[in-house]
């Protein structure tokens, strides 16, 4: 690696794509509005008719949503990496490596017991170089955590 090696952030830290985040709640505030408002401004609608207007409007407010939740926790005793539906717990010991190559669609964790961990809370999608320095601090901080520097 030819950059500088970063200092490791105070813990705890949270990653998150945020600017991902706010255009998927935005998006899906502004639609779950239109379709409700469109439900409530048609005449010919009955009642059922425009509940399922803002059933679905919700449903995809939901989904939306659901894509906004990815994250990676940082504390003192691990990781915590929540991504779309699940959440996974490590220790600092567990994770070997942080990956962030040219063309991935988020972090790897390459994890002791021989699997990958894909971390979508660090996206390099809308936020290219924040991601970069996310996956650097995740990588100082696990290198540091696991060489046994409490410290860092």
């Amino acid at each position: 690696m030819s950059a500088p090696r970063p200092e490791a952030p105070a813990l705890p830290v949270t990653f998150r794509p945020t600017l991902t985040r706010v255009v998927l709640l935005s998006v899906g505030l502004a639609m779950f509005l239109v379709i409700t408002v469109v439900a409530l401004m048609l005449e010919r609608l009955n009642v059922a008719e425009r509940i399922s207007f803002v059933f679905v409007a919700a449903l995809f407010f939901g989904v939306l949503a659901l894509l906004s939740r990815p994250k990676v926790e940082a504390d003192e005793a691990g990781v915590t990496v929540v991504n779309l539906t699940r959440t996974r717990r490590l220790a600092w010991e567990e994770i070997l490596r942080v990956n962030l190559r040219s063309g991935d669609p988020w972090v790897f964790l390459d994890l002791s017991d021989g699997t990958s961990l894909p971390a979508l809370g660090i996206q390099p999608g809308m936020a290219k170089q924040q991601a970069i320095r996310d996956a650097r601090a995740l990588r100082a901080l696990t290198e540091a955590r696991s060489a046994g520097d409490d410290t860092a």
